[in-house]
């Protein structure tokens, strides 16, 4: 029966020892322990805070990397639209001069054309006189061969200048 019911001496030195024991490390197990939880809580805490503004840090950077890609498409699209218009303008001063060469062009064929053609209506004029005295001069001859002739057509050309006078 002793090993079910323990005797008062026994009993009293377990007693005594357990309490030594909890004494010892109430004094200087558990202050150990419990800093140790309280380090280990400590950093768990600060890591859970770090990671929660690394997280915020996150989140912004990637607000900000969405607030600088819209900047730059806004930029991209802007740029285009320049491009476009400075294309569009280039294009339309090339054909503006293209015009200007066009109308400078015909004009001076014009100018060309009219000089020619005032050029042959000058020669074909020389060439007509040319023909219209040879004409004449061989008209005349056949025609005053005699000297009665001769007085008749300086009598006729006499009339006709008094006339116009």
């Amino acid at each position: 029966m002793d090993l079910l019911i323990p005797s008062t001496g026994l009993l009293f030195w377990m007693s005594l020892t357990f309490l030594v024991v909890l004494f010892i490390l109430w004094k200087f197990g558990f202050p150990v322990i419990t800093s140790m939880v309280a380090e280990r809580k400590a950093f768990i805490d600060d890591s859970l805070r770090k990671a929660h503004e690394a997280n915020e840090k996150l989140a912004n950077i990637q607000k900000e990397s969405e607030s600088i890609l819209q900047e730059a498409r806004e930029k991209q699209a802007q740029i285009l639209k320049e491009a476009a218009d400075t294309r569009d303008a280039i294009v339309e001063k090339a054909q503006d001069k293209a015009r200007q060469e066009g109308a400078r062009l015909l004009e001076d064929a014009r100018v060309a054309i009219d000089q020619e053609r005032k050029a042959a209506i000058a020669d074909i004029r020389k060439q007509v006189a040319t023909l219209s005295v040879e004409i004449a001069e061989k008209v005349l001859k056949k025609n005053l061969q005699g000297d009665q002739a001769q007085m008749d057509l300086i009598d006729h050309m006499l009339d006709d200048a008094s006339n116009i006078k």
